[in-house]
């Protein structure tokens, strides 16, 4: 090759390589990204220039959709939250949300508590006094009540899921819904576009055929797919709510071999808390698509008996959100802890904030104790996991791997008297990238309910010690410095 072939080539991959660093390094500035997440960024832009911002393009830049996001804030806001909480609430109820605003959210079995339930409050999602919640721990469990509940309904049935497999659990679900949908019962199914690409076209025809509607949360056009709605949520006749961290398909249940026993925590609601879920399914379906649109009507939102139950806020977060309900929330919890934090997550990539949370109250004595899969399901987010786990460890944390089959549920205990479960992972793309829901439960017996469960499941797990830590072998520190140098991308 003559030198003169050498040089154009070499002039041309300069200036590629210059295009590249200088257009990409100011996307990721003009963003307003979390400082830690422009400089991994700018890193792999640096040392992988073409395949870095290939890369970037895929799935780090947040691109022209925020615009759609604020404006769905600001009419979510304005029609379906002034709906529900102007509108559908009695005077009572009104005067007792004042009340709790007035007094900084305190609750009286957690006074110390002072402005979690105020929190919430600000973000508008009221509290409500009279739930009463099943803890669902197995898929069988889970979905065989929830089987149940479908073909009790009478009105409709609104489902929303990241996940929904084409095997058998998820035919079989279909199924149950297209049944019902037959018999004239009001059916909706919601799911999300990127986490079921791979079902085929024509899965839910048999739904649209019996009088039912379907719809893909923003499909992943080219290139783009960040924004995913990882909410689980299923609401039937305004009556029973379900929120939690199980998806639509056989591993859910445990009999998929890779994975082995599932072990996942939902909940299963009756009461006003099911209002605050139906609100949130409509304003997802009606994002999502115009076709059978859901009116804001009084036969979604049923009267009910209001007795003493479980205090509950359902709190979304996301792309559509101001502010990271979620994750303040999570914050606001450790932050007020006294005794002990109890942390259940498939995957921990804490951003800075609830690091350094978890590491200040291990500091202060708070016994602080953390579960996550011996049998990951992303290696990558693994890796990363283990680096923070490890310096956590340095600060008395209590950290552990579940060892039997594959651990999912994404719950947060503290003192046994506050409690969080939902679909958020403590993870920076829950907390930044994802659409999640959680309920928020001020209540200590099914606080105390769910901490057992925890401690049940450290029978089945394998304490991480500084022993073990210090020995681990050089190629896995590799993996964890790349992974941990990347994490805030995750």
């Amino acid at each position: 090759m003559s030198t003169q072939v050498l040089t154009v080539i070499a002039y041309f991959v300069a200036i590629l390589l210059f295009i590249n660093v200088v257009l990409a390094g100011l996307v990721v500035f003009f963003e307003r990204r979390n400082p830690a997440s422009t400089w991994a960024w700018l890193l792999v832009l640096v040392f992988i220039p073409i395949f870095g911002f290939l890369s970037y393009l895929v799935f780090g830049k947040n691109g022209k959709r925020e615009k759609m996001f604020y404006e769905k804030e600001a009419y979510d806001q304005k029609v379906y939250y002034n709906y529900l909480f102007q509108y559908r609430h009695s005077e009572e109820k009104i005067q007792r949300q004042k009340a709790l605003i007035e007094n900084k959210g305190r609750l009286v079995e957690a006074e110390y508590l002072t402005d979690l339930a105020y929190l919430h409050l600000n973000s508008g999602n009221w509290m409500t006094f009279n739930n009463q919640v099943t803890i669902l721990s197995t898929g069988r469990d889970k979905f065989e009540a929830l089987v149940r509940d479908i073909r009790r309904a009478k009105r409709f049935i609104h489902i929303e899921y990241y996940i929904w497999r084409g095997d058998n659990l998820g035919r079989r679900l279909l199924d149950e819904l297209t049944k019902k949908a037959r018999e004239g019962v009001e059916v909706r199914l919601l799911y999300d576009g990127m986490g079921n690409s791979s079902l085929p076209k024509d899965f839910f025809q048999r739904l649209h055929e019996a009088g039912g509607y379907s719809a893909a949360f923003l499909p992943p056009f080219f290139v783009r797919i960040n924004y995913r709605n990882h909410r689980k949520l299923c609401v039937i006749d305004g009556e029973v709510g379900y929120i939690g961290g199980f998806n639509v398909g056989d591993e859910y249940l445990g009999i998929v071999k890779r994975y082995g026993p599932w072990r996942d925590t939902h909940l299963r609601f009756a009461g006003d808390a099911v209002d605050q879920m139906q609100i949130r399914f409509i304003m997802d379906w009606n994002f999502t698509t115009k076709e059978g649109v859901v009116p804001l009507e009084e036969t979604y939102f049923p009267e009910r008996e209001q007795c003493e139950g479980i205090k509950t806020q359902i709190v979304s977060s996301g792309p559509d959100t101001q502010w990271k309900n979620i994750r303040n929330g999570y914050f606001k919890m450790m932050n007020e802890a006294e005794d002990h934090i109890y942390l259940t997550t498939p995957y921990f990539v804490p951003d800075d904030g609830i690091f350094e949370a978890l590491r200040v109250a291990a500091l202060s004595g708070i016994d602080v104790r953390i579960i996550i899969p011996g049998n990951p399901d992303h290696i990558f987010v693994y890796w990363a996991s283990m680096s923070y786990l490890g310096e956590l460890l340095e600060a008395g944390v209590r950290c552990y791997q579940y060892e039997k089959g594959f651990i999912h549920a994404k719950t947060l205990c503290i003192d046994g008297l506050v409690a969080s479960v939902g679909t958020a992972n403590m993870d920076i793309r829950s907390f930044d990238l994802n659409f999640e829901v959680n309920a928020f439960m001020f209540d200590a017996g099914l606080t105390q309910a769910l901490e057992a469960e925890f401690l049940r499941d450290l029978e089945s797990c394998v304490e991480i010690t500084k022993e073990w830590y210090s020995k681990r072998k050089w190629w896995f520190k590799i993996k964890e410095a790349v992974a941990r140098l990347v994490s805030p991308m995750l």
